[in-house]
């Protein structure tokens, strides 16, 4: 089983969601523990990607400390994640 982080910056954007989202979310991120690399994951940039839902979820995975880094979170149909994703120089 691989250990969870979670930037700052993500427990802060899942703050205002609804108490609905927000469990279908965390529930998708908490799942990564177990398999860091689902079946429907993609590879993107330097990490990966998953869906839940409308919102999508970006991490990276470092196997040798067996650490899941879940970078940012963000709408499926927004540019904006792929913005921070660029700015934070991982795409």
């Amino acid at each position: 089983m691989y250990s969870l982080r979670v930037e700052k910056r993500v427990l802060k954007e899942l703050r205002p969601y609804p108490p609905k989202i927000f469990k279908q979310i965390a529930g998708r991120i908490f799942a990564l523990q177990v398999n860091p690399r689902p079946h429907d994951c993609k590879h993107v940039g330097m990490g990966y990607r998953v869906d839940s839902g409308e919102y999508r979820i970006y991490y990276y995975v470092d196997d040798e400390e067996r650490i899941v880094n879940v970078l940012v979170v963000g709408k499926r149909n927004d540019a904006e994640i792929y913005k921070t994703l660029r700015r934070m120089g991982l795409v």
